[in-house]
């Protein structure tokens, strides 16, 4: 049997990512912080991350990083983007040196504005990094639907390992070798989505949801050029394809925060109702600074960031979209 697939992170799409490696045939050890959620994994469900979810059996469960990480043949990283790093430095003494993981989170670090590999690397030097990014809801893989992902890397033989180690009849990945667009697209989806929610939220119609979604590719792609990746990436299914499905399914977890604060609700409440993290929320403010740092025009990244840190009402800041001043749609 082929080696054994480590999942850091319990939460939904680490749930759902150890699901895909065991019908892939895999022996699968997943860390989680606590030991109720180990046990209920262990015996085949996760109902405060996957409720009326039947996870693959077989799935062995620990809250010992050493346990999960010893003998692996790659790791699954799955855990917020903005604990990534405290996972990863705690991770490092007992992670076998050149061991391929797959950064599963989709966000900026706030403060240092770093992308997950930057984190990454700085806390976990002896990782070869790959990204997973793509449209991919948790409940959906977990049960085994069809779904397609990009797994992006500059070595490409630590994805081609992470590639066999989860296809499968029900998952397909894709391989690509710009992190950099493969990871800004994930990150800049999720505020874009935001947007969307806010629309709908706010009852301005399918046409302004459309126009939003639109306009936030031009934004992903901007910025992701800036960065050093490349246009086409944001065309696929790390880019426009995640963004689809994030800004137009209202059970989106951004999509369904940004429905909460455009009908008026307040956003502290929100966050406080809510179990699964928002990656959106927390990222959008770093995104905002790093396209402020590389002079790239991002008005729909920045009002959202202005609404979410409650500088303009929703209102106001719909308001200051449409007045913008007119300008050519594919300028450089």
């Amino acid at each position: 049997m082929s080696g054994t697939v480590a999942v850091l992170g319990g939460g939904a799409w680490g749930t759902a990512l150890a699901c895909v490696a065991r019908r892939a045939g895999r022996p699968v050890r997943i860390w989680v912080r606590n030991a109720q959620a180990a046990e209920a994994i262990a015996a085949g469900s996760n109902p405060g991350r996957l409720p009326g979810v039947a996870l693959e059996r077989g799935i062995a469960a620990s809250t010992d990083l050493a346990e999960v990480l010893s003998g692996a043949d790659f790791a699954l990283l799955a855990v917020p983007a903005q604990v990534l790093r405290s996972v990863a430095e705690a991770a490092a003494p007992v992670l076998p040196d050149g061991l391929p993981v797959a950064i599963c989170a989709k966000g900026i670090e706030r403060g240092t504005l770093k992308r997950m590999s930057e984190v990454l690397a700085e806390a976990l030097p002896a990782a070869r990094a790959c990204v997973f990014s793509g449209p991919t809801f948790a409940a959906e893989v977990a049960r085994g639907l069809p779904t397609a992902i990009t797994l992006a890397a500059a070595d490409q033989d630590a994805a081609a390992r992470i590639q066999a180690g989860v296809g499968s009849g029900t998952l397909r990945a894709y391989l690509s070798d710009d992190p950099v667009g493969a990871e800004l697209g994930g990150a800049i989806k999720n505020v874009i989505a935001l947007a969307a929610g806010i629309a709908t939220g706010r009852g301005l119609g399918e046409n302004a949801r459309a126009a939003l979604v639109s306009r936030g590719l031009a934004e992903m792609v901007r910025l992701s050029v800036a960065e050093g990746g490349r246009a086409e990436t944001l065309m696929g299914l790390a880019g426009a394809g995640d963004l689809i499905l994030t800004a137009m399914s209202e059970t989106s977890r951004n999509t369904s925060f940004g429905i909460a604060v455009g009908e008026g609700r307040r956003i502290g409440d929100v966050l406080t109702a809510r179990r699964a993290v928002t990656e959106g929320y927390w990222s959008a403010q770093a995104v905002a600074a790093l396209a402020a740092r590389a002079g790239v025009d991002m008005p729909i990244t920045q009002t959202v960031n202005a609404i979410l840190d409650q500088k303009l009402d929703v209102d106001a800041a719909i308001a200051q979209l449409m007045e913008r001043p007119t300008a050519s749609e594919f300028r450089s």
